[in-house]
Order: C-alpha cells, then structure tokens, then sequence
C-alpha cells in the first residue's frame, strides 16, 4: 500500500501558509510531473491580472490531474513563479481555495521575468497516484 504523509515537525516553526514542509511517499504507484502551468484560457487567450492569471492556472493543473485520474490530494509538490513579490500573497490565496484540506509541499518565488512578458505567474507540480501502474 502506498502512502503520502506530509512532515511538518512540532520542533519547527509551522508552515508559513497552505503548504507542508515536506511530503514523504512510500509504495508503489505512478508519478504525474507537471510543466509549468501559466495563465492561458482554454480557448488560447490569456487571462489578464494576477487574479484571473491565477485561476486560469489552477484550473489548468486541475484539468491535468483529472486527465491523470487523480486530483489536488495527489499534489506533492507545487512550486510558484510570480513576477513581483506582492503577487504571491493574492495568488496564494486562490490557491488555498483550490487545494482546500491539502498540503502539498510548496515554494513561493519572486523572478524578474517569465518566459513571456505578459505572464504573471508560473506554477509547477509534482503529483503522486497510490498504486497505480502505468
């Protein structure tokens, strides 16, 4: 049997937001390695604003972990790219809204620059699936 537990020690200072401090996986299963996701609506557009930039992307990652079989509780592992860092309180709230319960190991981090000048956020993830076999 497979199991996803996530480590956040009593001897540490808690997780600063919706995230554990680390995610330890032990059994068999399948991993689902995500490409940075960015804000792109489904019809090529995209979406304007952190906030709605922020949606499209987790949309995005939900409708590739559904493709997957899986959902949020299979995330791992999330990394967060934004362009300037008060972005990433905003877009760590609706992220919140998305992972609900979960707490996928995660990091938050403020670039220059995303491959595309009107990209505001970037977000890749890792996910995990229980004994599955591919």
């Amino acid at each position: 049997m497979s199991h996803i537990t996530p480590i956040n020690p009593s001897s540490m200072a808690p997780p600063a937001g919706a995230y554990s401090q680390a995610i330890c996986h032990s059994g068999s299963g399948a991993w689902l390695h995500l490409s940075g996701q960015v804000g792109i609506l489904p019809d090529g557009s995209l979406a304007q604003g952190i906030a709605d930039q922020t949606h499209a992307v987790w949309k995005n990652i939900v409708t590739l972990l559904q493709a997957a079989g899986m959902d949020v509780s299979n995330l791992v592992r999330i990394t967060t790219f934004v362009i300037h860092p008060d972005m990433i309180k905003p877009a760590g709230a609706i992220r919140k809204a998305y992972l609900g319960a979960c707490r996928p190991a995660s990091t938050a981090i403020s670039v220059q620059a995303l491959a595309h000048p009107d990209w505001l956020i970037e977000i890749d993830a890792l996910a995990f699936c229980h004994d599955r076999e591919r």
